[in-house]
């Protein structure tokens, strides 16, 4: 597929330290914490951050905490040498009984089935972080976040910058702000250093906003483009690109965008996926001139570009998808203009 002959294949890809990823690494002491590694991105993410230090030749444990409902994944991480715990984060007890490290990724967080559960999705976001704070109030941290707490911005301005204002639209996006400001608050009256990352959208072949659309016009459905147009970087190199910012951890927090370097027009892709696949598009909805959209040149400059480009990336999802590959069966949803997941 593509040059990936399967899911292993996939995730050995995925997991792959870049040349960043193991200088960082070389120079940040200490075990790794990862708070919420179960989901789409956590498993890569704790085996990238294995082999980095094997690699920068740096003795430490990565701990991937979640609660792991699937005993595969949990075998699958210990094989890579990587130490699953599974742990209920919002029970204060069981999240004072993990194991202290000098770094955390903390990535737990709650977005689909928001409309409707509404509670749980504000305990995820906005108190569980006063949980981990305290337990690892002597480390520091990378905050995963979102883009959507900036809301809307003009197609033409090339995206949010971190320096922009949040104004968040729906309950997920205003619970994601109450994240970052509890990390905020914690960073401020107890020191503690960090970083965080406003994501828009992490892409891999079984999931993400080309995959969506892939998977649309493969079934025959129409795309919409109520949402036309939108950022997104292959899974890879956000991996890379969270390791590395470890090393930018400050207080008051450092905020990043990571995203992919293009603006890609909903249109565009769904075209150019079916004239992949050999497949007809159907497209439905209007253009407007407003999108959920990162300018992550802060981080670019920092880290250094994406390595695959969108167009390789949507090469690979078409055949991917074409060839029947396997799915996570999770929408990203990213059409919503609302801000109801």
């Amino acid at each position: 597929m593509a040059g990936f002959a399967g899911i292993e294949e996939l995730e050995e890809r995925l997991s792959e330290p870049t040349a960043g990823a193991v200088a960082a690494l070389k120079d940040i002491p200490g075990d790794i914490v990862i708070l919420g590694a179960g989901g789409k991105m956590g498993p890569t993410l704790a085996r990238m951050a294995k082999r980095a230090s094997e690699q920068a030749g740096t003795r430490r444990r990565v701990i991937a905490v979640s609660r792991f409902t699937q005993p595969l994944l949990v075998s699958r991480l210990t094989a890579a040498g990587v130490e699953p715990i599974s742990c209920d984060l919002l029970n204060e007890e069981e999240v004072s009984l993990l194991p202290d490290a000098p770094n955390v990724i903390y990535m737990a967080g709650t977005k689909f089935g928001t409309t409707g559960n509404e509670p749980q999705t504000w305990a995820m976001n906005a108190f569980l972080p006063g949980f981990a704070c305290r337990k690892y109030r002597r480390s520091r941290f990378v905050a995963f976040s979102s883009g959507n707490v900036y809301g809307l911005t003009p197609v033409a301005s090339g995206g949010s910058k971190e320096s922009d204002a949040p104004s968040p639209t729906g309950e997920y996006a205003w619970s994601v702000l109450a994240r970052e400001r509890m990390f905020q608050y914690f960073s401020a009256a107890l020191g503690i250093p960090v970083v965080i990352i406003r994501l828009n959208y992490s892409c891999e072949f079984r999931y993400g906003v080309v995959v969506d659309i892939a998977q649309q016009v493969h079934a025959g459905k129409p795309v919409s483009i109520d949402m036309g147009w939108f950022n997104t970087i292959w899974q890879q190199d956000a991996n890379a690109m969270v390791i590395q910012s470890l090393a930018q951890a400050a207080s008051p927090p450092c905020i990043l965008n990571l995203t992919g370097r293009e603006t890609l027009r909903v249109k565009d892709v769904a075209e150019q996926l079916a004239r992949s696949m050999h497949a007809a598009v159907k497209l439905t909805g209007r253009e407007a001139g407003t999108a959920l959209l990162n300018d992550s040149r802060r981080a670019h400059e920092l880290f250094g570009p994406p390595r695959v480009s969108a167009e390789q990336l949507i090469e690979w999802v078409a055949d991917w998808t074409e060839r029947g590959g396997a799915s996570l069966d999770k929408p990203t949803h990213f059409e919503s203009r609302d801000g109801r997941f």
